[in-house]
């Protein structure tokens, strides 16, 4: 490969800077251009008096094999939830863990009436199924909802509604459920055989550790600014940044979907997205919601789906003295931040009847209209492959595989792999 070739890359999310660092590992001179002041796209963290807040509720799932071979998980001090949930409604809290990983709460789980015992050996016998299942597997078989889905294998409404629906509510940002069942089994499988975690300094520490990553391979990332054309035939690309034509050998278009239609033209990428809106919370650090390093769940109502104390996952997330709490509301909603802050507490006041909530201060919100591409059964069969565009134009980004992390970066590889073997 000759060390004089050259290639832009829009868009410094999770795919982009992957991409970017492969093409420079190869030799390869790369440049990143990101509209936005920082880099991340969606995966992004705010810092506010002490507070470290994620944009929207994000988690990593460690046995993400692209995530395990792009990150080093040991500088990133990732910190983790216990398995399983607490669920909640009107004057109830039980816990339903994961009685193999967390002996804590084997006697808890095993009295838990939100589901059936029935449930609870089903939930096991389709972990050790999908341990047995191999990813190639499971993208290639039928699909349909994943309410379907669980409703085939036997499981009861009672599991469905109390616990399915507003865990993978927060997982699909889908609480009908109506996601395909292909992304259910695939997440399934990385619960079981892996953890949820965040970094103690938040979920922004990804990018930025894919960032430094990219720049210790020699890629230049320059932010605040915008790519606003693409013109690529079969020898080379024209990029539009900032009003100045740039020529290179490639671009590798890693932007959000609705913009890498526009900069493209290839109709097959998802436009349809599901969003959420997050509200972050102070209270002292002397309180307690008792369900420890888990989701609280809403098993009583739809707002918010879930909330989850933070700082009992990370301390360093909130100051020494407050504890840092979230709650995440579905879909891309256009309430006022008071309205979402009145329905949280209404949530909570019903769930913990013994508590107050009167030092309970809305620190802010985080409002993510597009967190994912729409999913429903057999949109993955429609994707874009990553050579999509014409000329010497590629796609990186989880549009081209499916909407996660895990896609992000694997479709990132894929991608300079692509371009790599073209130039």
């Amino acid at each position: 490969m000759s060390t004089d070739q050259r290639v832009i890359v829009a868009g410094a999310g999770l795919s982009g800077l992957v991409a970017a660092r492969h093409l420079a590992d190869a030799g390869v001179d790369v440049e990143v251009v990101e509209r936005e002041e920082e880099v991340g796209g969606r995966v992004r963290t705010t810092r506010k008096d002490g507070f470290v807040m994620d944009r929207g509720f994000q988690v990593l799932f460690t046995a993400y094999p692209a995530a395990q071979r792009e990150l080093d998980y040991d500088a990133l001090n990732l910190r983790y939830y216990t398995p399983g949930a607490c669920i909640a409604r009107d004057g109830e809290r039980s816990i339903l863990s994961d009685p193999l990983r967390d002996r804590s709460a084997l006697l808890s789980s095993a009295l838990n009436t939100e589901v059936s015992m029935t449930d609870k050996v089903r939930t096991l016998k389709l972990s050790r199924e999908l341990a047995g299942k191999s990813p190639t597997a499971i993208f290639s078989g039928s699909d349909r909802s994943i309410r379907e889905y669980l409703r085939d294998r036997g499981f009861s409404e009672r599991f469905v509604e109390n616990f399915a629906a507003p865990f993978y509510g927060g997982i699909t940002l889908d609480r009908s459920l109506s996601s395909s069942s292909t992304v259910f089994e695939y997440t399934f499988k990385m619960l079981s055989e892996g953890r949820i975690a965040v970094p103690a300094d938040g979920m922004g520490a990804i990018p930025e550790q894919l960032a430094e990553r990219a720049r210790e391979a020699g890629v230049t990332v320059m932010t605040d600014t915008e790519v606003e054309s693409v013109d690529a035939d079969d020898a080379e690309a024209e990029v539009s940044v900032g009003g100045e034509t740039r020529t290179a050998d490639a671009v590798v278009v890693a932007t959000d979907p609705p913009t890498a239609r526009d900069l493209t033209g290839v109709e097959s990428i998802p436009t349809d997205g599901e969003g959420c809106v997050t509200q972050y919370y102070s209270m002292p650090r002397s309180e307690s919601l008792d369900a420890g390093k888990r989701l609280i769940l809403n098993a009583g109502g739809e707002d918010p789906n879930h909330v989850v104390v933070n700082s009992e996952i990370a301390p360093e997330h909130a100051p020494e003295d407050r504890h840092l709490a979230s709650a995440t509301f579905l879909g891309d909603r256009d309430e006022q931040p008071a309205r979402f802050d009145d329905m949280t507490r209404r949530a909570l006041s019903s769930w913990y009847p013994e508590h107050s909530f009167a030092d309970f201060e809305l620190l802010g919100t985080e409002r993510v209209p597009f967190s994912q591409f729409a999913q429903p059964p057999g949109s993955l069969d429609d994707l874009p492959s990553v050579d999509a565009p014409a000329g010497r134009c590629y796609l990186a980004g989880d549009y081209t595989r499916w909407s996660s992390i895990q896609g992000a970066m694997e479709s990132g590889r894929d991608a300079a792999q692509t371009a790599l073997a073209d130039l």
